[in-house]
Formats: structure tokens, sequence, C-alpha cells
């Protein structure tokens, strides 16, 4: 079975910013790629979304998993969609994100 991957509006705001910090630093170019690599990770959850570790203390459902030692995504799979939660770069606050401050 291949489920439907798609993002959160948080998520699509995440890469937008992911994109622009990464294209400050270095080019256009290389954020572009960057940002390519992660979304296609990403779509490879289509086959085995069941990955990453269970984060249901934050939320029901919830899972994290690492991209390239710097970004954590959050994700859930709700019946036959995985839906990225949040794209997080650079240690940002898991609990943070997900308006848990304990």
């Amino acid at each position: 079975m291949s489920y439907r991957v798609v993002f959160a509006p948080e998520a699509r705001d995440d890469l937008r910013n992911l994109y622009d910090f990464i294209a400050d630093r270095a080019s256009g170019q290389r954020a572009l790629t960057y940002i390519e690599g992660l979304e296609r990770f990403c779509l490879s959850f289509r086959d085995f979304p069941e990955r990453g570790i269970p984060r249901d203390d934050l939320f029901p459902g919830l899972r994290v998993v690492g991209y390239r030692r710097r970004v954590a995504l959050a994700f859930h799979v709700d019946g036959q969609t995985v839906v990225f939660d949040r794209v997080l770069y650079g240690g940002r606050d898991l609990r943070l994100a997900f308006g848990s401050a304990d």
C-alpha cells in the first residue's frame, strides 16, 4: 500500500524559512538542493511511514525522525496519509513547537 504524503501549513512555513536561512548563508542553489533532498526523503515515507521515534508525550501519534543530523521532522500518520507537521532545523525546541513548555 502506498501512503499519501502532505505537509501541514506550519511545515511548509518551516521549509520556506529553512530555504531562506540556507540561501542567506550559502546560495539559493545550495538551499534549493537541500530542500529538494529533504522533500525527496519525506516522499519516501509513502512506502514505509512508521519510522522514527514515537512522541506521544507531545501529540498523540506524533513521530520524529532526523534528516542529515540537522533537521528533525515531526509527523503523524492519519489513515493512509503521512502528515509532516513541522520541519525543525538546527536543534529548535520540539516541545515548544508543539505548545508544551514543560
